[in-house]
């Protein structure tokens, strides 16, 4: 392969994006598993490496720096999951159970669609597009994952913190209605 060749992109042959993978897969995965402790993390990781290279590798002018640039790649990746994880920590929904508000089922039976989505608008946007998908437009998990360009597990975690919030909204308008009966949610 030339130093003006690339391993994908317009022109350029799958081939030598396959080679390139067989030269570095294993010790980027490697590399990742050390990074993330967990086979199925480092094997997104890697991936999600190989697929940005796919992307932008043809930027790249001196084909004998792909290596580092995979290994930089891949760790700017792994820094940008943590601190995704950091701000939208992944909790299944039993594990958020005591942020999630009892209500009244009663109440949740009288409201009409209209109320449950002006109180879906209510609830942080990066919990409402999963809600909405998820309970409105019936859309599975890995559909999710797919549409917002996030993991299964943050699609699980934001639904339970957006129920959790819709509740809490839900609970809110329910005691401002009690107080004030001329107040309707």
């Amino acid at each position: 392969m030339s130093a003006q060749g690339s391993y994908t992109g317009e022109g350029h042959s799958d081939r030598e994006f396959e080679t390139l993978v067989e030269q570095h897969y294993g010790p980027l995965y490697r590399f990742a598993l050390s990074l993330t402790r967990t086979e199925t993390d480092a094997c997104d990781l890697t991936q999600e490496t190989f697929r940005v290279w796919a992307t932008k590798g043809h930027q790249l002018e001196n084909r004998a720096r792909a290596k580092g640039w995979l290994y930089t790649t891949l760790h700017r990746l792994f820094l940008e999951s943590r601190r995704r994880h950091v701000r939208f920590p992944h909790l299944e929904l039993d594990e958020a159970a005591g942020e999630i508000p009892n209500v009244d089922p009663d109440v949740v039976n009288r409201l009409d669609g209209q109320q449950i989505v002006a109180l879906l608008g209510r609830v942080d946007a990066q919990f409402r597009a999963p809600v909405a998908l998820f309970y409105l437009e019936d859309t599975s998990y890995n559909d999710i994952a797919e549409i917002l360009e996030i993991p299964m597990g943050t699609v699980k975690s934001r639904i339970a913190r957006g129920l959790a919030q819709l509740k809490q909204l839900l609970v809110k308008d329910t005691a401002n209605v009690a107080d004030n009966p001329e107040a309707i949610p």
